[in-house]
C-alpha cells in the first residue's frame, strides 16, 4: 500500500470531528483523504452523495450523469439550483462541491458511459455509489462492479419509501444486485416522474449511502454489507433484514463466467 497522504493543519481543523472518532481516527482520515468515490447519477440521491463525500474530506470524486437540470429536478436534488437550469448535473454537482471543498479533485463524465468506458471508471475507483434510476444503468453498474471487485453502495426512493444495500465483491460469499433483483422489465419499473416522491427521502437514502461508503473508504467494513436496509418515511419505520446470494445467480453464482 502506498504511503497514506499526511493532513495539514487546515485539513485537521476541517476534519476534526471526524478524527476524534475512535473508529476513524487520523489514519481513517487519511484514508478518506486518498480516497476514490464513483457516483453514478448526480439526482435526488447522488446530490447529497456528492456533497457529504465532499464535505468529509474525499480525496477524488468522479462524476458521472449525462443529464441537465430541469426545474422539477429542483424539489429534492439539492446539489443544483435555480440558476443551474440547463446546466449539465455532473458539472453543477461539481461546482457545489468544490465550493465546499477546494481541496479535493473532481471529475466529471458527462455522456452514458458504455460497458468498457464504464468498466474503466470502476477500476479506477475504490467505492461506487449507484444513484441512478434505471435498471439497465444499475445492472450494468453490477457486473462491473463485480469483474473489479469494488464495493457497491446501491440505493433507491420512490414515493415515500427507500431502500440501501451494499454489495460488496471483495468478499467471497458477498450477494451481488442481481441476487436482489434479477433482469427486470424496464417497461415497468417505477419512477419517480410518474409516481412522485416527497424531498427528503432521497436525502435521507443518500446519506445513508455517503455514510456506508465513508466508513469503507476509512478502511471498516460496510455496516450493510449482505443486508437490505428498507426506510418507509410514512410510516418512520425502518427495517434491516438479511440479503442471501443467490446460487443461481448469472452474476456471482455457480452460473457466473
Amino acid at each position: 500500500m502506498s504511503a497514506l497522504p499526511e493532513l495539514d493543519d487546515a485539513q485537521l481543523a476541517r476534519h476534526a470531528r471526524h478524527v476524534l472518532l475512535a473508529e476513524i481516527g487520523y489514519e481513517g482520515q487519511q484514508r478518506i483523504r486518498a480516497g476514490h468515490a464513483l457516483i453514478l447519477g448526480l439526482g435526488g440521491l447522488g446530490s447529497p452523495v456528492a456533497l457529504y463525500l465532499a464535505a468529509a474530506g474525499t480525496g477524488t470524486l468522479t462524476l458521472v450523469d449525462d443529464d441537465r437540470v430541469e426545474l422539477s429536478n429542483l424539489q429534492r436534488q439539492i446539489a443544483h439550483a435555480d440558476a443551474d437550469r440547463g446546466r449539465l448535473k455532473a458539472e453543477s454537482a461539481a461546482g457545489r462541491c468544490r465550493a465546499l471543498n477546494p481541496a479535493l479533485r473532481v471529475q466529471t463524465v458527462c455522456i452514458r458511459p458504455d460497458a468498457a468506458a464504464l468498466a474503466a471508471l470502476v477500476a479506477a475507483a475504490d467505492v461506487v455509489l449507484d444513484c441512478s434510476d434505471n435498471f439497465p444503468t444499475r445492472h450494468a453498474l453490477n457486473l462491473a462492479c463485480r469483474a473489479a471487485r469494488r464495493p457497491l453502495v446501491s440505493g433507491a426512493a420512490i414515493r415515500w419509501s427507500g431502500q440501501l444495500a451494499v454489495f460488496d465483491a471483495r468478499e467471497p460469499d458477498a450477494p451481488c444486485y442481481r441476487c436482489l433483483y434479477p433482469e427486470a422489465d424496464e417497461a415497468a419499473a417505477e419512477t419517480c416522474t410518474a409516481n412522485g416522491v416527497i424531498a427528503p427521502l432521497v436525502g435521507v437514502i443518500g446519506a445513508l449511502q455517503a455514510s456506508e461508503a465513508l466508513q469503507l473508504l476509512a478502511g471498516r467494513p460496510a455496516a450493510l454489507a449482505g443486508r437490505l436496509l428498507r426506510y418507509d418515511a410514512l410510516g418512520a419505520r425502518l427495517r434491516s433484514a438479511r440479503l442471501p446470494r443467490d446460487p443461481d445467480c448469472p452474476v456471482c453464482g455457480r452460473r457466473a463466467g
